[in-house]
């Protein structure tokens, strides 16, 4: 017998440099303006071929069904829209923390079509697999589109932005944020003004979610506390997505390096990880 056709890949995380809230459509999502970043720092999915039609998950987040993980969601969608007949296996070593901001989910869907994409040779090109990734999550678009992007819309319309080397200090509170409640709360800001290309400059921009969740969230705003005492406004700093993540934004690795050895002396967990300029799987799909 054969053995399976086996692919092992990186999902790499995001962070949002700035996000704003624009207003609310009809069918109740929100519009945006946000810089998101893919970072060096993820999942590890290992993609396996099945001898039948199923879509198996091993390990993954422990928080979600496997029926429900929207990697299993991934597998099932390439399925059904290209009519194929092949299962997969799917093991997640999850390094990302689930409603964390960083866009995990998000990042193994992305991750999931572009190994199928590859692994069952279908040739499929960026634009076709990010129309059919809209159906799973907005920032599931980001991460095929594979670059850094400032992104309007619902996440879904993107343009590429070119950033100076940056290295992220990323510190994760030990709490779980749901989107949509933050998104749902009657204090949000849903009317921020729109950014122009122009204008971005380190530390442009706010994140209009970050003040929801910090009240929301006490951990949140003593993190960013953290952050703003050991850096001493030589970096920007803030919240990523919905949170909790929140992050300081470095032109050396060296300083990202030394801000994280005192917060940790201070005992919070966290890392840093560079920008990257492409997704690491930015190949497996045709452009």
């Amino acid at each position: 017998m054969r053995p399976p056709n086996t692919l092992t890949l990186p999902a790499p995380a995001k962070v949002n440099l700035f996000l704003h809230v624009t207003g609310r459509r009809d069918d109740g999502y929100h519009t945006l303006e946000t810089l998101l970043v893919p970072i060096d720092h993820g999942d590890h999915l290992t993609l396996s071929e099945r001898g039948d039609t199923a879509v198996v998950r091993g390990r993954g987040a422990v928080e979600v069904a496997a029926a429900d993980d929207i990697a299993v969601r991934a597998a099932r969608l390439v399925q059904r829209n290209c009519g194929i007949q092949r299962g997969v296996d799917i093991d997640i070593d999850k390094r990302i923390p689930v409603g964390g901001g960083l866009g995990g989910g998000s990042s193994d869907a992305a991750t999931v079509l572009l190994g199928l994409n590859r692994m069952w040779q279908l040739g499929l090109s960026r634009r076709a697999l990010m129309a059919m990734s809209l159906e799973l999550g907005a920032d599931v678009p980001f991460f095929i589109f594979g670059e850094p992007a400032f992104a309007r819309g619902i996440g879904e319309v993107l343009e590429a932005v070119s950033l100076p080397p940056t290295w992220f200090l990323v510190i994760a509170p030990p709490v779980r944020v749901a989107t949509g409640a933050i998104f749902a709360a009657p204090e949000l800001t849903r009317n921020g003004g729109s950014a122009r290309m122009s204008v971005f400059s380190e530390g442009y921009g706010r994140n209009d979610l970050q003040a929801v969740a910090a009240s929301r969230f006490p951990e949140i705003a003593a993190c960013l506390d953290a952050l703003s005492r050991e850096t001493a406004g030589a970096a920007p700093i803030g919240m990523s997505g919905s949170g909790s993540c929140v992050f300081a934004a470095f032109s050396r690795e060296g300083a990202a390096q030394q801000a994280l050895s005192r917060v940790a002396r201070a005992g919070r967990a966290g890392f840093v990880a560079r920008a990257l300029n492409h997704h690491p799987l930015r190949r497996f799909a045709a452009p």
